[in-house]
């Protein structure tokens, strides 16, 4: 292994820490712990929703389709993602999603801090 790099693969290792492939919640030394950024790679189930809204956070975050059929919601509407590459960013917004189909999505969000998750809606 080259030191200060990791390699892998994203369903297996996102497992590992629902979803979440880099940030704070990796321990110290591992290249992947970050306290800038966080990166996750969801895969979702039709019909599949947060279990709860966020509210509050003051973070941002891009969210990236890969595949399938998502949608962000937010308190002023909905945004789908309906095709590969569709994406939606957004700053302190309250926020929460769906799965319409099978769905794989990329989120990255910034700055990696603890305290903001809630259990899984499955």
């Amino acid at each position: 292994m080259v030191r200060n790099v990791y390699t892998g693969k994203a369903a297996p290792d996102a497992a590992a820490d629902r979803g979440w492939l880099l940030g704070h919640f990796k321990p110290e030394g591992d290249p992947r712990h970050s306290t800038d950024v966080e990166i996750k790679w969801g895969v979702h189930e039709p019909g599949e929703r947060r279990a709860q809204w966020t509210t509050g956070d003051e973070r941002s975050a891009l969210l990236v389709l890969i595949s399938g059929h998502f949608v962000m919601e937010f308190p002023d509407g909905e945004v789908p993602l309906t095709q590969q590459g569709d994406y939606v960013v957004w700053h302190q917004v309250d926020h929460s999603w769906r799965a319409e189909q099978e769905s794989v999505v990329m989120t990255v969000r910034w700055p990696s801090t603890p305290g903001h998750a809630v259990p899984s809606a499955r």
